[in-house]
């Protein structure tokens, strides 16, 4: 059998497999229920803050509730609505109050849950080609799902929706065409060679600048990947650094650090989900935002890879995997960036200028608008709690063609340009589309929840940050998102540890919870890094111009090193905490 037989073997089988299990295999029902910090307007209605805006709901006592967890796990059936809010009384600073949660019923298949990833990932690494192995995903959670009409029920109504409309203003338009002008007057070449003179001595350098960045730009996730590799890309070609080397950094050094330096989005969002009755320092909002900060210095994942990222840029690295060594000799030796058969993601046109006849390209024409990016997505955060990227990338897309048709460049020269960035980086942005589908079909099926159940509850006490760890790594591996994966763990770790803590009378209860979240934290980030089917791999790919899989493969040695030895400090530390 030939090496294509084969490959649509997999997705025969895989496919025929989705069908009967769709047919034949009855989900399982749970209720996965989430603490609701709840405000009034002025009218008295009732509502919490969803993404900085007001969500409004209605809530029935909990004794009334349609989404009770004990009736629908006897039942075992479908349950007649999917959200529910519901009231209760508890006992809280000495006085009874109102509290407020949301219940949200969720649906998996036991082992065939994690189907639509294993299959999406199983052909991204026997084919290369991640496009129709993400569709072969897609395909294969339509049909758990009984969703046949694979365009009208799951493809448009994922794609036509704010978010994926977002990405593709984002990340097609207004990063290609940045990029396009970029290259098209010469800037990111004068950028390169304005820092190599004056701080670039070799390879090593030219690495550490970008570890520097990817400190700098610590909010993390797909603002920090972008930034990075976009600004670093030039630097680092020049020097003969290898697209898996600067991919490995600009992707180590963003969910990570976002981790670290958690003055971002991050605790705000993970808050919501840490709520434990009866466990007084995570009471109040405040409360858990201080127990996220208090939990950095046990997220030894992010640490290690941080330092892991360090030693590789200064070439001193206490471990090296094969594929990356092997990548490193080849581009300082030969010169070749990419491996033998790689297909960057990100396209020809943007690996070398187009400079009009008589153009002089100057340092400011990049400086200027990369510091406009970063100012407004600065300033747009203190004022907004987030950073509002479509206004910083606009903002500097308009400033470098203001700046290049001041210069004497023709209008039609710069629309060339940017038809060239977007040509660059369609292939990335439909697959970074691609990605989001599969990661929404793998939540719809429940693998997260199924793992969640599977090793949740028969664990010895000074293991489950380490458990938890492993849970979290492959649930956000599968789906290729961290702060999905948060949605899906938190609800369960939380109130398993203090469970734990408390019937084992540990002698540090409040230590070993920060240690088991800090495990679900770094676990997650482990995965999301780490998945070919995540939007900041794909990213780190796009804009360092890295074959996706050789990103992958290479990546995943290293990361998990890092893993490990995170593993081993959160048992250490947590067998002391008896």
């Amino acid at each position: 059998m030939t090496a294509g037989m084969q490959k649509f073997a997999v997705f025969a089988v895989a496919m025929i497999a989705s069908w009967m299990v769709g047919l034949y295999v009855s989900p399982t029902w749970t209720v996965e229920e989430i603490s609701i910090d709840a405000h009034t307007d002025d009218t008295g209605a009732l509502y919490y803050l969803f993404e900085g805006k007001p969500a409004y709901f209605y809530a029935v006592p909990v004794g009334d509730s349609s989404l009770d967890p004990m009736r629908l796990q006897e039942s075992g059936e479908a349950p007649p609505v999917k959200e529910e809010f519901v009231s209760s009384q508890e006992m809280r600073d000495g006085q009874m109050q109102t509290v407020y949660h949301q219940r949200i019923a969720k649906a998996h298949w036991g082992f065939w849950s994690l189907l639509p990833p294993l299959v999406a990932v199983l052909l991204c690494w026997l084919t290369r080609e991640p496009v129709s192995s993400l569709l072969g995903g897609i395909a294969s959670g339509a049909l758990i799902l009984g969703l046949y009409d694979l365009t009208g029920e799951v493809l448009i109504p994922s794609l036509a929706t704010t978010k994926s409309a977002a990405l593709l203003l984002l990340y097609l338009w207004l990063l290609g065409g940045l990029m396009g002008i970029w290259s098209r007057t010469g800037a990111a070449q004068a950028f390169a060679e304005f820092i190599t003179v004056r701080f670039v001595r070799g390879p090593r350098t030219a690495k550490l600048v970008a570890w520097f960045l990817g400190v700098i730009f610590f909010q993390g996730g797909t603002v920090s990947t972008v930034l990075v590799g976009t600004t670093v890309k030039p630097i680092a070609d020049k020097e003969r650094i290898s697209h898996e080397e600067l991919a490995y950094i600009v992707d180590s050094t963003a969910s990570p650090i976002a981790s670290q330096l958690a003055f971002n989005a991050w605790p705000g969002y993970v808050q919501a989900f840490i709520f434990v009755g009866g466990v007084t320092f995570l009471a109040t909002e405040a409360d858990r935002i201080a127990f996220f900060f208090s939990s950095v210095p046990f997220c030894f994942y992010a640490i290690f890879a941080v330092l892991g990222t360090f030693l590789l840029s200064i070439e001193k690295p206490p471990f090296l995997g094969k594929r990356m060594a092997a990548a490193m000799e080849r581009s300082r030796a030969t010169g070749s960036l990419d491996a033998e058969g790689a297909e960057p993601l990100s396209a020809r046109e943007l690996q070398a200028s187009n400079i009009p006849e008589g153009y002089s390209p100057h340092v400011l024409e990049f400086f200027l608008p990369l510091f406009t990016l970063i100012g407004i997505a600065i300033v747009t955060f203190l004022i907004y709690d987030s950073p509002n990227v479509q206004w910083a990338f606009g903002a500097a897309l308009l400033l470098a063609a203001g700046m290049a048709l001041a210069k004497g460049m023709s209008l039609t020269a710069l629309v060339s340009g940017i038809h060239d960035g977007l040509k660059g980086v369609v292939l990335g942005s439909v697959i970074l589309l691609l990605a989001i589908t599969i990661g929404g079909i793998s939540q719809e099926t429940g693998g997260g929840i199924y793992l969640v159940e599977l090793l949740g509850q028969s664990i010895p006490w000074f293991l489950l940050p380490v458990l938890l760890q492993l849970m979290t790594m492959v649930i956000a591996f599968s789906t290729g998102t961290s702060w999905g994966t948060y949605a899906v763990a938190f609800p369960l770790a939380m109130p398993l540890a203090w469970a734990i803590a408390t019937g084992q009378e540990l002698s540090h209860p409040e230590l070993f919870m920060t240690l088991c979240f800090a495990a679900v934290m770094d676990g997650s980030v482990y995965g999301d890094q780490c998945s070919p089917i995540s939007d900041t791999t794909v990213l780190s790919s796009v804009c360092t111009g890295c074959d996706l899989m050789d990103h992958v493969k290479t990546q995943i040695p290293q990361a998990s090193v890092a893993a490990g030895l995170a593993a081993i400090c959160w048992t250490v530390v947590a067998w002391f905490t008896g």
